[in-house]
């Protein structure tokens, strides 16, 4: 009795500490807080919402050059000449990437991830999807947007369509527009943090990159668009904005793992959260007191021996 008393008192305060770390839902909003280890939902506000969520379709779009890359080999190293391609649809580089410059597939990741740069997604979408298969003789970054939504098939994200490899949505009117949702995004997150590369890249405050321009080297210095890392451990992982899709961010963010012995085996469990919010007026303060509202149900939920149930995971 004593025990389910403790619980039921660490279940309160845990919505207690939740009450004073979140205020009302905006009406817009909506988010996931997930465990990544298992995929149980911790909490979720209209997380199947079909909405536009910006440059968080870069996270998709580097994924797929990460598993293409690794299933063939390929050396991140190489040098990728930027074509025409890579500036079409008025996309524009916040990097200062130009026609003509040659930058390897890492750098190109690490301006998409890090400095959120809608060239250098097209830039990897254009390389890569003239490598991959292309039995709809689809124009090579038409062939890799193919690849992104069928990676997301695969995750069973099944709200989701991707029409670029930027998440750019500022489309004629009557056009369709891509979307998704966070409870997809959720999935592609857990997906992306099975990759050591990705969870390397997105955890990184700056990084310099290298510009080949005219033959000569020009070292650029790109800073995280996340305001939000090293704050409560986070360490990852994207941003997004459109005036469509308005601010979008997700947030990871780990503790030490916890360890506990059963007979002579010593059980341990990685313990990370992760939060996606799309639609927000101020996405990092939202995004950091849902991170912090996360961790206190999280505990709440560890307490009780972290039960699962049908439709409570992703």
């Amino acid at each position: 009795m004593k025990i389910r008393e403790s619980r039921s008192l660490q279940t309160l305060l845990a919505l207690l500490l939740g009450a004073v770390f979140l205020g009302p839902v905006r009406a817009q909003e909506s988010y996931i807080i997930f465990d990544n280890q298992t995929g149980q939902i911790l909490e979720s506000v209209k997380p199947k919402e079909k909405l536009q969520v910006a440059s968080l379709t870069k996270i998709a779009t580097c994924m797929v050059v990460l598993d293409w890359a690794n299933l063939q080999k390929v050396d991140l190293s190489i040098a990728v000449p930027l074509t025409n391609a890579a500036f079409s649809n008025g996309a524009s580089s916040s990097a200062g990437l130009q026609p003509g410059d040659s930058v390897s597939l890492r750098d190109l990741m690490y301006c998409a991830l890090l400095a959120s740069d809608n060239v250098a997604a097209n830039a990897l979408a254009d390389h890569v999807g003239s490598r991959i298969p292309n039995t709809n003789g689809l124009d090579p970054i038409g062939n890799f947007v193919a690849q992104m939504n069928a990676l997301a098939r695969s995750l069973f994200m099944k709200r989701t369509l991707f029409l670029n490899p930027s998440g750019m949505d500022n489309l004629p009117k009557g056009q369709a527009l891509p979307y998704s949702t966070a409870e997809d995004f959720a999935r592609l997150t857990r997906h992306a943090y099975n990759d050591a590369a990705f969870k390397f890249y997105v955890a990184q405050n700056s990084r310099v990159i290298h510009l080949f321009r005219n033959g000569l080297d020009n070292p650029i210095e790109i800073k995280n668009t996340n305001e939000l890392l090293g704050q409560d451990n986070i360490d990852g992982v994207k941003t997004g904005r459109t005036r469509r899709a308005g601010d979008c961010l997700i947030v990871s963010a780990d503790r030490a793992p916890e360890a506990h012995r059963e007979g002579e085996t010593v059980m341990v469990t990685p313990r990370r959260i992760s939060v996606v919010l799309l639609g927000s007026p101020d996405r990092f303060r939202d995004g950091l007191q849902l991170l912090r509202r996360g961790w206190a149900i999280y505990d709440s939920w560890a307490s009780e021996g972290r039960p699962t149930q049908k439709g409570s995971t992703l």
